[in-house]
């Protein structure tokens, strides 16, 4: 019987072609010829301090302990203290002439930047430009006949294909590590302009700034992030797509910075519930909660509550996808945005603009609870803003959420939020007393579902309720 397994297994087997067959793959072929494009950076900050060791002290000058501990601090009163605080990264080489890719994060602030070749040849480096936003930065030595990088489509890229990274972990120059592409397209918080390449590649401090390569040796990411709750390699690393970072570079290199197109809209993802309460057949685009006064998107007329479903054709399947196609949008571009309102499409032309240093609101101040309202169907005890407050919302409603009592906990409500609108089955209304709110609130029973459109800080955001009659 093991014998007719065998043979069969054999058989089998060997109607295989070598193409199904295939072994692990070499990259030593790949670590040779594309080693020598890769470089390593090591920078030096210079930290100042030019406040006395005596003045941090917790007594004054009349205290006894003053004198004693005068005796044996050095360096007093007041000469300024400097420390090198050193670092090191990756880079590779994108020009024949000395321009050379790396992160961001590896070159700000430095005072110094030095470049090492493979062939331990030394420079220091000029930073023509960085950009914090994509976390690419581009620097010049004076060097010629480099070899350079080629360049991959990173869009032809496909999950679970194999890539490798060369860079300098921990210092170890020219360190190659492997393995496949684990998604694409990955968006992360604070990072909107980037659809990161997320691989399980060995990427760890010192690697940042180095390139990620295709079985090809051709470059198709700039090694930049890792997700780590030990600050080292956890199989989980993000790369920046390298067509990214070259449009980012060619701007560094001929301006010295990075235009983006904005439309001056504050965004949320859309989750089935939202879906519903906004009238979708699914749940995708980008949920306006926000727009900024005198922007590209208030003067087209787009409004808090729209859906934003398309961006010049292209459909936007998650709120993360606006921001991309906005930002590699050139200023002063008209463009055509498809929203749903209340359930209808319509199309919005719009003069794109140019991105801009966020600004910081002020923060509304909560008035005081004095003569307390009861709370209401959902638990929430709700009061009117003060006219400061109006004025702070440029809104003449909203309520504010003045405590939230027995289940309202569930509704992620929060005390100090600020009701602006309601929002079920695509109709917006916005909320202009605790009277009109609770008459609403009273049309729907417990298997209804809500959303509000809520005021948190400096942000605005939607709500979803489910169940909104069971307290």
């Amino acid at each position: 019987m093991k014998r007719i397994v065998l043979a069969l297994y054999l058989l089998c087997f060997a109607g295989l072609s070598s193409a199904q067959v295939r072994e692990l793959p070499d990259f030593a072929d790949l670590a040779e010829k594309q080693g020598p494009v890769v470089v390593n950076i090591s920078t030096t900050q210079i930290v100042r301090n030019n406040r006395s060791v005596l003045s941090q002290l917790p007594f004054g000058e009349d205290d006894p302990a003053f004198e004693l501990f005068k005796r044996f601090i050095p360096n007093h009163p007041g000469v300024p203290r400097e420390f090198e605080n050193k670092s090191l990264g990756s880079g590779f080489i994108v020009s024949a002439d000395g321009y050379i890719l790396t992160n961001a994060h590896v070159v700000d602030d430095a005072d110094e930047v030095v470049v090492k070749l493979i062939d331990k040849r030394e420079f220091k480096a000029k930073v023509i430009g960085s950009d914090k936003r994509t976390d690419v930065a581009l620097i010049k030595i004076e060097a010629g006949g480099l070899p350079v990088a080629k360049l991959g489509e990173p869009g032809k890229l496909r999950v679970g294909e194999w890539v490798a990274a060369i860079g300098s972990p921990f210092g170890f120059e020219n360190t190659v590590t492997a393995g496949i592409v684990s998604a694409k397209g990955r968006s992360l918080p604070q990072e909107n302009y980037v659809p990161f390449i997320q691989t399980d590649v060995a990427i760890n401090p010192g690697n940042s700034g180095g390139p990620l390569f295709n079985m090809k040796g051709e470059v198709v990411g700039v090694n930049s992030q890792i997700f780590s709750r030990s600050g080292g390699y956890q199989g989980i690393a993000f790369a920046i797509p390298i067509d990214v970072a070259m449009d980012v570079q060619s701007q560094l290199k001929s301006g010295g910075k990075v235009s983006r197109g904005r439309l001056g809209v504050t965004i949320q993802e859309i989750t089935k519930e939202l879906a519903d309460s906004f009238g979708l057949a699914k749940a995708s685009g980008a949920l306006v909660t926000a727009v900024e006064k005198g922007s590209p998107a208030e003067k087209a007329g787009i409004e808090v509550g729209d859906v934003i479903l398309k961006f010049e054709g292209k459909p936007v399947v998650r709120s993360s996808d606006l921001p991309l196609m906005v930002g590699s949008t050139k200023p002063g571009t008209r463009g055509t945005v498809q929203v749903s309102r209340k359930g209808v499409l319509k199309d919005v032309g719009i003069s794109v603009g140019e991105m801009i240093e966020e600004k910081t609101a002020s923060k509304s101040n909560r008035r005081n609870k004095s003569n307390e309202p009861a709370s209401n169907k959902l638990g929430l005890v709700l009061s009117e803003p003060s006219g400061e407050q109006k004025k702070q919302l440029g809104s003449s409603g909203g309520l504010v959420v003045e405590e939230v009592r027995n289940g309202a906990a569930r509704t992620d409500l929060r005390q100090g939020d600020i009701i602006l609108a309601l929002v079920s089955k695509g109709v917006h209304t916005e909320v202009r007393s605790v009277t009109q709110f609770n008459g609403m609130l009273a049309k729907f029973d417990k298997t209804s579902t809500i959303t509000l459109l809520v005021r948190r800080g400096d942000a605005q955001t939607f709500i979803t309720i489910k169940g909104v009659g069971d307290k």
